[in-house]
């Protein structure tokens, strides 16, 4: 099966509607791994697909956001960044200089998090933690 034909039956899955322009921006989020925002998802789907208006992104995003195939990350007063909603929890670090956004590996955060949980008396279902930081 082919990457179109993929995020196609991704689409459907989702029960949503398959048109060119959805699959154009989400094929565009999943090979992406730099976190882009409404504008430079138009900017390269604009390259694909002349069809695509800034509109369309702005209700794709939202649409697939509410399918639960997307994660919206809002960072203070920047525009909001999309990511294909992951398989497994992960955190991101902000740059507060360059606005930079990167993904932390590891699971440290997670059992860090776990364990605050339970001595809570809870039980950590999902977490996603944003971390300003500046580089040294």
């Amino acid at each position: 099966m082919t990457h179109s034909a993929d995020y196609k039956q991704l689409l459907r899955e989702a029960g949503l509607r398959v048109t060119p322009q959805r699959t154009t921006i989400v094929s565009l989020l999943a090979e992406t791994d730099d976190h882009p925002n409404v504008e430079d998802l138009y900017e390269k789907a604009r390259r694909l697909d002349d069809t695509v208006s800034v509109a369309t992104v702005y209700r794709t995003m939202s649409v697939l956001e509410n399918a639960g195939l997307v994660r919206k990350l809002v960072l203070d007063d920047a525009p909001a960044r999309y990511e294909m909603m992951p398989h497994t929890d992960h955190d991101h670090l902000v740059d507060v200089d360059s606005g930079d956004l990167v993904e932390i590996p590891g699971t440290e955060i997670a059992t860090l998090l776990d364990r605050v949980a339970a001595e809570m008396g809870y039980e950590l279902v999902s977490h996603h933690t944003v971390i300003r930081a500046r580089k040294l």
